[in-house]
């Protein structure tokens, strides 16, 4: 078994399964974005003619799920398994949005890390022999995650510049044993790290130390640095928390580059949009993934990326009574060559 470890916490696959198929969608504001032309679908209606904004968030699983399937020619008896999960309680956005496809599914909750704790999980199944085709996914809502952890949306209460837009968006990628790529061939997992940030409006600056801890272990366990990449690039950092991260490396003596990206950055425009510090959310990186970035590759623009989404693993609860927000960052290489 440990022939496919890579120093302390890298997993160096021996069958890099292949991206076949992949599929996004959004709501307004993402179709107004920068990225608004990689998207499959766009809807201008928060509801996405659902009557709550929990079963819309569900509708955009089903949606999205579906078409990653059609265009990958494949029925919902072809998929393995399901890794899916969202930001809401239990996870009902993947539960109910996916319970009429019939395919096994294990639920996941790594906040707004989940595409790439699926994305692993998923890769790890197929190149361990369990499976030959899985699907992995998430979501997210602005109306139902202000709701569960903020304020209601009709409150209209106000944002500090360190806020975040949760992402209107969901993603989906269907990974399989064979395929033309692009390939999932190195997978970092997360450590829990808290350095108790409480600020539930300054999710980057929780997550930032999450994220330089894992990609420092990727390049230490990898023997590799930011310039080995097209294109390194994290969750849902956002301005500030994506700053922090730099300055992290800095002080190790690593230029992260211009190659350095996050997800949260490029949704939105953040001076026309007034996103104040970016996008955030679980649909944030799911979607950048499955429309700009795994487009792009495809395309040629990259080769050799480092896709690492971000999580705050926090509850209403837990802010209300005092707790810290603590962080985790799961880091996937997505290669064209395996």
């Amino acid at each position: 078994m440990t022939e496919k470890r890579v120093g302390q916490r890298t997993i160096a696959l021996a069958h890099p399964p292949s991206v076949i198929s992949f599929a996004n969608i959004g709501g307004r504001s993402e179709g107004e974005g920068p990225l608004g032309g990689y998207f499959d679908e766009t809807n201008d209606d928060s509801f996405f003619g659902e009557k709550t904004w929990e079963k819309a968030e569900s509708a955009m699983q089903k949606k999205v799920l579906q078409r990653a399937l059609d265009q990958a020619g494949l029925k919902p008896k072809d998929l393995d398994y399901i890794f899916a999960g969202d930001l809401l309680n239990q996870c009902i956005g993947s539960s109910f949005g996916l319970r009429d496809f019939g395919i096994p599914f294990y639920g996941l909750y790594g906040a707004c890390s989940t595409m790439g704790e699926s994305l692993s999980l998923a890769a790890m199944m197929i190149d361990g022999g369990f499976a030959s085709k899985c699907a992995a996914m998430t979501s997210s809502h602005f109306c139902t995650a202000e709701r569960q952890y903020r304020m209601p949306v009709p409150y209209g209460s106000q944002r500090p510049p360190t806020a975040q837009w949760t992402a209107t968006a969901s993603g989906c990628t269907i990974l399989a044993r064979e395929g033309e790529g692009p390939y999932i061939t190195h997978i970092t997992c997360g450590k829990i790290v808290d350095k108790g940030v409480t600020d539930a409006n300054n999710m980057g600056a929780a997550m930032a130390p999450a994220a330089y801890d894992s990609l420092a272990a990727f390049f230490r366990d990898t023997g590799t640095g930011p310039r080995d990449y097209d294109l390194v690039i994290t969750g849902d950092l956002g301005e500030l928390g994506h700053a922090i991260v730099r300055d992290f490396f800095a002080k190790d003596g690593i230029d992260m580059g211009e190659n350095f990206q996050d997800c949260g950055l490029l949704l939105y425009d953040r001076d026309k949009q007034d996103m104040h510090a970016g996008a955030s959310g679980c649909g944030c990186s799911a979607s950048v993934l499955n429309g700009y970035l795994l487009t792009e590759m495809r395309r040629g623009k990259w080769k050799n990326i480092l896709f690492a989404p971000t999580g705050a693993l926090l509850s209403p609860t837990s802010s209300f009574q005092g707790e810290s927000v603590p962080g985790i960052c799961h880091v996937v290489q997505i290669s064209m060559k395996k």
